[in-house]
């Protein structure tokens, strides 16, 4: 669980200057073009992001134990709260594993201070990794909440709409915090570092050891200001079919706010 998701090796700066006759937002979609064929092309960021955490749900359905329901957790099963940890697992290795050492790669590498001398500026290929990365976690959810339904009989979000918003926020999260990665990282070794003791720190506030409806009491409260505790909590809310609670959804949105603003006041371009 903690090899890093591979990085795309070919530059993409090059395209720029041709994207650019264009138009500044055909521009832009030239440039999400070209990281998409790229992206495309690692089966390292595909299987990490998208395949380990429906993979890892198999595995634990796998367990006997995790099918049955247990009055300690108000008659729920284990598997049932593994369905949004896995959701939140797949975000993480998105936006903390995955991207971080690409955006530092391009900078270490010059691309980044190539494309600001195009009329293209390095904001397209941060917002196409952004958008790839965004999108690639989402599918993995939808991927893990579907074989949660048909192979284990995980019910539906029960509040669908209060689900969405939870998972959008929590995207937004993950990838805000990985920009802050990549903002005070000079090197994809720094960002692998950093992403690592950032990864397993969210991973255990996710609940990928132990789900947060387990924890005891005085830990939850402490992993539930965390913004994974805080997403985990929410998602299950909605999943049980009330609207999350709006402390809940509150933590994710600070957190957003806050890594958000640091990685853009932090970031450099070169």
């Amino acid at each position: 669980m903690a090899t890093s998701p591979t990085t795309p090796t070919a530059p993409t700066a090059s395209t720029a200057p041709a994207a650019s006759r264009t138009g500044l937002p055909g521009a832009y979609r030239a440039v999400l073009r070209a990281e998409t064929r790229l992206f495309l092309r690692e089966p390292g960021n595909l299987f990490w992001i998208v395949v380990f955490p429906t993979v890892l749900l198999a595995i634990l359905g796998f367990v006997p134990s995790f099918r049955e329901h247990d009055d300690g957790l108000g008659g729920r099963r284990v598997i049932d709260l593994y369905v949004p940890v896995s959701v939140l697992l797949a975000l993480i290795m998105a936006g903390l594993q995955a991207m971080p050492p690409v955006l530092t790669g391009y900078r270490e590498r010059g691309i980044l201070r190539r494309m600001s001398t195009t009329p293209v500026p390095p904001s397209a290929l941060l917002g196409a990794q952004i958008a790839l990365h965004g999108a690639a976690a989402l599918a993995s959810s939808l991927l893990v909440v579907a074989v949660g339904r048909i192979a284990y009989g995980v019910r539906l979000p029960g509040q669908p709409f209060g689900y969405l918003l939870a998972l959008l926020l929590a995207v937004a999260c993950v990838l805000a915090i990985g920009s802050v990665i990549c903002a005070v990282s000079r090197t994809t070794k720094i960002a692998a570092t950093v992403g690592s003791v950032v990864y397993f720190s969210m991973m255990f506030t996710a609940g990928v050891w132990v789900p947060v409806q387990a924890m005891p009491e005085a830990l939850r409260h402490i992993v539930q200001a965390t913004p994974f505790g805080a997403a985990s909590q929410a998602l299950d809310q909605a999943t049980r079919g009330g609207w999350p609670d709006w402390v809940h959804l509150g933590a994710v949105a600070a957190w957003t706010l806050a890594a958000g603003w640091t990685a853009v006041r932090r970031f450099r371009w070169q």
